[in-house]
């Protein structure tokens, strides 16, 4: 939905008086639009209005939302699934503060975004202004690039250099602070000089040493156990037709993570999730594209020493770091690997195929009753099963939580490439409302399915209202135990069933009444009988939804309970 001031409302030449004079506000929207950016997502204050003034002009979508790190977690989860940066407008001081867990987290999760934050006018500098806060000292650790734009003039200048910096080496985000008096300001047009990406962009679609290219290529026709592991960069470049066409015309068994998954589809034959473990025990060639050795990957430990590892990532940084490896290329995982499949021979590898296979049906066999447990309180396992039998083709999968998210994502298969959404490695709960919001905005055609943990839509979750406010219809699940199970299970361990539940233990919430009182769908579930018919009908509303389930507070994910996060 894009804000309009009414006809009467818009200013004129006439009425300014001065139409070769633009001020900064409309500097920055004009900056925006240059780059392609249709929306931004803010929570208004008096620092940041004149770029409201500016995106109306401009045609750009105002998102205003309740909380400013939702507006940083929308402007991250627009980027992830549009492929272009996502910016969000908050205000000076608290305004600023609120946001850097948002901004944080695009970081860790290698997400392009510009988060443009007030400040007060630079003739009150030091003095003790409104909501004076040293912005860019908070945010220099946690961007790419953080400067305060220093005259009108620059505002544009300062804008695209921002975007340029999110894409140096991996993405992640930048921050601008534009003091109140540059941003109300007027210049001369001429004097502002207003980039347009198409004339500054060069191409990030770098190969890395083609000699490196040939090494990995016979590596590949000398191995007889090859396996290769998809991560976020394979989406984030838009990689996913040379990463099939690698694993495919080599036979290489693929494992996804993170915003990789859904690279291949379920039913794939070289589509593998269970038997991770078993391959990286058995492999004689691994391949880790897009994904650093951090503790998701027991920070490289749970590789075979005695496979040959090639990693290949945008970052240099971030290649061989934590474990040695064999091989290190940096460069766009797409043109690595398109290059690689046209050099390499092509190999049959039916047998260690096979072997694969026979690890991930024992797997699923194995839990497959517990999927289809008729036990209430609900298994958890039985909700994450419903939720993937739901799933369709054009279903965008967003997991907020920590105990319930780690049993989907055992489970839960993303019938399409970008349809899995995620925290990423720095594990923030609340993602999922503003994720949601940005997925549905940018992609209205998509549906979009959220599991929450009921500690983590606490976190967010009024921006349900918003949801509601701008009609994006959504589909949303919370599974409720009335706890933080994730950590409740390590303190039980730690300190014994008596301290068990200090700190980790929330009310029984009825979220199905919440999303009600704020005009949403909402439904209790207590027999997973119930839970399909429920999804269905929450698709049907057209509303944003709230399907809450109760699950068993004393049932932990595999994850939860060899607390592999903190190995």
């Amino acid at each position: 939905m894009t804000q309009t001031l009414p006809e009467s409302a818009a200013p004129s030449d006439a009425a300014t008086g001065d139409p070769e004079r633009i001020s900064g506000g409309h500097l920055v929207a004009k900056a925006l639009k240059a780059e392609g950016i249709d929306t931004i997502f803010t929570l208004c204050g008096g620092h940041i209005i004149d770029i409201y003034d500016g995106c109306v002009d401009e045609g750009i979508s105002v998102i205003d939302v309740r909380h400013e790190q939702v507006a940083a977690h929308a402007a991250d989860g627009y980027a992830r699934v549009t492929g272009t940066p996502g910016c969000a407008v908050v205000t000076a001081g608290p305004g600023t503060s609120d946001a850097v867990t948002g901004v944080a987290n695009a970081l860790r999760a290698e997400s392009p975004m510009l988060l443009i934050g007030g400040q007060g006018a630079l003739s009150q500098h030091k003095m003790g202004s409104l909501q004076d806060l040293p912005h860019v000292d908070m945010m220099a650790p946690i961007t790419k690039f953080a400067a305060t734009v220093p005259s009108t003039a620059r505002v544009a200048d300062l804008v695209s250099m921002a975007f340029r910096e999110c894409f140096h080496g991996a993405p992640g985000p930048s921050f601008l602070e534009i003091p109140r008096d540059i941003l109300d300001a007027k210049v001369p047009l001429e004097q502002a000089r207003i980039p347009h990406a198409g004339q500054y962009r060069a191409s990030r679609r770098s190969l890395g040493d083609p000699a490196d290219v040939d090494r990995l290529a016979a590596l590949l026709d000398g191995a007889e156990k090859p396996c290769i592991l998809l991560g976020n960069q394979v989406w984030s470049c838009r990689a996913t037709a040379e990463a099939v066409d690698f694993v495919r015309s080599l036979n290489v068994p693929a494992f996804m993570n993170g915003a990789g998954r859904g690279t291949l589809p379920p039913g794939d034959p070289l589509h593998f999730q269970l038997a991770r473990r078993h391959a990286f025990a058995e492999a004689d060639l691994i391949i880790i594209v897009g994904t650093p050795f951090d503790f998701r990957m027991g920070y490289g430990r749970r590789l075979s020493p005695a496979a040959k590892v090639v990693q290949i990532d945008l970052d240099y940084r971030t290649v061989g770091k934590n474990r040695d490896i064999d091989l290190g290329i940096v460069g766009d995982p797409g043109t690595v690997l398109g290059a690689v499949a046209r050099t390499a021979a092509k190999r049959v590898r039916k047998t260690w195929i096979e072997e694969l296979r026979a690890v991930e049906t024992a797997a699923y066999e194995k839990r497959l009753p517990r999927q289809h447990s008729d036990a209430s309180p609900i298994d958890p396992y039985r909700l994450v099963h419903e939720i993937n039998e739901f799933l369709t083709e054009d279903s965008i999968y967003i997991g907020d939580g920590g105990d319930i998210v780690t049993f989907s994502g055992q489970v839960v298969q993303p019938k399409s490439p970008g349809h899995w959404m995620d925290p990423g490695p720095l594990g923030t709960l609340g993602v999922g409302v503003p994720f949601a919001m940005a997925a549905k905005h940018a992609r209205p055609d998509k549906e979009i399915v959220c599991l929450f943990g009921d500690g983590a839509f606490s976190l967010t979750g009024w921006d349900f209202e918003t949801m509601v406010r701008f009609d994006l219809p959504f589909v949303g699940i919370v599974g409720n135990n009335s706890s933080m199970n994730q950590i409740r299970y390590g303190q039980i361990q730690k300190y014994g069933e008596a301290r068990g539940r200090v700190g980790n233990t929330l009310g029984h919430v009825p979220y199905d009444k919440f999303a009600q009182i704020l005009g949403g769908h909402g439904e209790e579930v207590r027999d997973p009988a119930d839970i399909g018919p429920a999804l269905r009908r929450a698709r049907e509303s057209g509303k944003p939804s709230l399907i809450n389930v109760w699950v068993d507070p004393d049932v932990y994910a595999p994850g939860t309970m060899n607390q592999t996060m903190y190995k």
